[in-house]
């Protein structure tokens, strides 16, 4: 059996702010980075084999905070990097709703729908995601490896994995540093553990649940 814990991200200015990410290489803000020092501690004493990261920033000081107590390289993954949400980068989540009103409800209502201006789709994201997990066990049978990657893409990886459509998108939430695990055996896939943030509990008030 090959084990996945894929995790999400820590906070960052923007999410806290609801500003649309994408591409944009937006670093961990501080609770951020204690988000990942917490990450790092739920792995502490486990036996991981290897940690892959999206190239973004915010990704990989996530990931290096837990690579550190497994003296262990990141290896990038360029197919698990964030979603292109094109022009909607760097506005914030009320700007986008005035000003592309109709693109936006269609991404509330509709997800698997919506095509955003100058970026991808849903479908797009897991084409290319699920792809590089399938890569990753391939190269990685048997083993124990830890994710990080972002909200958009594991919320479309774990529908995959559960064989459900995009437009279930909403219906699987991602907090910042949620940590999932799937597992994979006989070809196929299960989902073990989901948007779990035990880890976080230390941070108390300065943690807003914003699955955003």
């Amino acid at each position: 059996m090959t084990s996945i814990y894929l995790i999400r991200h820590g906070q960052t200015a923007w999410n806290r702010e609801e500003i649309f990410r994408g591409r944009t290489d937006v670093p961990l803000d501080q609770i951020g980075l204690r988000q990942a020092e917490l990450a790092g501690e739920y792995f502490k004493g486990m036996e991981i084999h290897a940690i892959y990261s999206s190239p973004l920033a915010r990704a990989w000081q996530t990931a290096e905070k837990i690579a550190a107590l497994h003296s262990l390289k990141i290896q990038p993954l360029e197919g698990i990097i964030d979603m292109s949400f094109g022009n909607w980068e760097g506005h914030p989540h009320d700007e986008i709703k005035k000003m592309d009103p109709e693109t936006y409800r269609q991404w509330r209502d509709e997800p698997h729908r919506a095509r955003l201006p100058g970026g991808e789709s849903l479908d797009e994201v897991r084409v290319r995601a699920m792809a590089a997990v399938e890569e990753v066990i391939r190269s990685n049978s048997g083993k124990t490896l830890i994710l990080v990657s972002h909200r958009v893409v594991n919320k479309v990886l774990i529908c995959g994995v559960l064989g459900l459509d995009n437009s279930h998108f909403w219906q699987i939430g991602q907090d910042t540093t949620a940590i999932n695990l799937i597992q994979y055996r006989n070809g196929k896939y299960v989902l073990s553990l989901l948007n779990e943030t035990c880890h976080l509990k230390r941070l108390k008030e300065e943690w807003a649940r914003v699955d955003f």
